[in-house]
């Protein structure tokens, strides 16, 4: 086990772990608003997490938080991965808004996967955020958000079937309030 930073509570960076991440931006604002902002996020997960070798299980992003469920090799290659994520996704936007020195993200937050159940209750939970926090009536109507991906490739009877094994469990914290 490495600790590699001063966040409190302190990271842990286990190889070959799963991780349930969630990340929040700075004062809660509604940062990633249109379209374009949140393909472009998307877009910049995918190509950072390949680069890391970061296995992808579950996503969803959201105006003002993202949650992930992921895999990676080497824990150490966390650090650099959301490094590398923030910085690139913050000089995006604050190109796009000429707000050179805004911060965009405040931190993340990791949780080491203890079991299948635990797996399986993220993955559902991830799935349903857009439509907790009001951003899409069905689960299938959200695009920032792996759900799709997992319905076209395994179909409706494998997502209700994943969804009634392992209901989904809160694990905002209150003082989260996303």
């Amino acid at each position: 086990m490495e600790r590699m930073d001063t966040h409190r509570p302190p990271h842990v960076y286990l190889d070959d772990m799963r991780y349930f991440i969630t990340a929040g931006t700075f004062g809660k604002k509604y940062l990633w608003n249109t379209k374009a902002k949140l393909n472009r996020l998307a877009f910049l997960l995918r190509e950072i997490s390949g680069r890391y070798n970061i296995n992808l299980y579950a996503w969803v992003i959201l105006p003002n938080h993202y949650h992930l469920l992921l895999k990676t090799s080497y824990g150490k290659d966390l650090v650099k991965f959301f490094r590398k994520l923030h910085s690139d996704s913050a000089n995006y936007l604050n190109q796009l808004e000429n707000t050179p020195s805004q911060q965009v993200w405040y931190q993340y937050w990791d949780r080491c996967i203890r079991n299948e159940k635990d797996f399986w209750a993220r993955f559902n939970y991830i799935h349903q955020n857009a439509v907790k926090h009001s951003w899409a009536e069905k689960m299938g109507c959200y695009e920032f958000s792996s759900y799709k991906e997992y319905l076209e490739k395994n179909g409706t009877e494998w997502m209700m079937n994943c969804f009634e094994q392992y209901p989904i469990i809160d694990f905002t914290r209150e003082q989260d309030n996303f």
